[in-house]
């Protein structure tokens, strides 16, 4: 590999990798700011994902500018093929991370507590624990550490989408008279965000496998 192809490997690597960090530190705010409904830590959740298409679009135009000069083959082609794709997610992500700040934080005061702790919380940290495992692929080079951690981002999505189901199952076995049905369609929505979060996270994971093993992009 010639030097200065490494350089920009490298180069582009990290900037993906800032942006996955980033999408990860906003949704283990949310988490954080779901139990006591922080306005403050609401705010700084979205500090963390600001400007991402911005970010995306230079991303992409070094990607294109690499493969032109550079023109890589086998792995190395896999690698920046698997991240111009993965921009698009990353900005989805962020995307569905932003309005789920802006839909929870104006109905976290006024939802069933009990849902929030028993559903909603543990629905996010299965969130935060597929991007968590995701951003660990990025840079890891280790066929075997890398297949785990995909394992992991499976495992973390699907308990996400069952806890959401969960979610809907509850609120529809309670009576009618129970049920603010304004609120409850306003929470359903925003923790569908949280959701796709964690559908986007596994979308970038099979990216990553793609690049590391080769294969077929799903």
């Amino acid at each position: 590999m010639l030097p200065q192809y490494k350089e920009k490997l490298e180069e582009i690597t990290q900037s993906v990798k800032e942006l996955a960090e980033g999408l990860c530190k906003a949704n283990k705010m949310i988490l954080e700011a779901m139990d006591e409904c922080s306005t403050k830590e609401f705010s700084t959740a979205r500090e963390y994902i600001r400007n991402v298409g911005s970010k995306t679009s230079e991303i992409d135009n070094n990607i294109v500018k690499t493969l032109a000069l550079y023109s890589p083959e086998a792995k190395d082609l896999r690698v920046l093929v698997a991240y111009l794709k993965i921009t698009n997610e990353l900005v989805r992500a962020s995307s569905n991370t932003r309005s789920y700040i802006k839909g929870f934080s104006k109905i976290c005061e006024v939802i069933d507590k009990q849902i929030v702790s028993e559903y909603a919380i543990p629905m996010q940290r299965a969130t935060v624990e597929a991007l968590s495992a995701m951003l660990e692929m990025i840079s890891n080079e280790d066929i075997d550490e890398v297949q785990e951690l995909y394992s992991r981002v499976v495992v973390a999505e699907s308990k996400s989408d069952d806890l959401y189901d969960m979610i809907e199952t509850s609120i529809l076995s309670k009576e009618d008279s129970q049920i603010d049905y304004i609120t409850t369609n306003k929470m359903l929505s925003s923790l569908r965000k949280s959701e796709k979060i964690a559908d986007r996270a596994l979308s970038i994971a099979s990216l990553l496998l793609y690049a590391r093993l080769g294969g077929e992009i799903h």
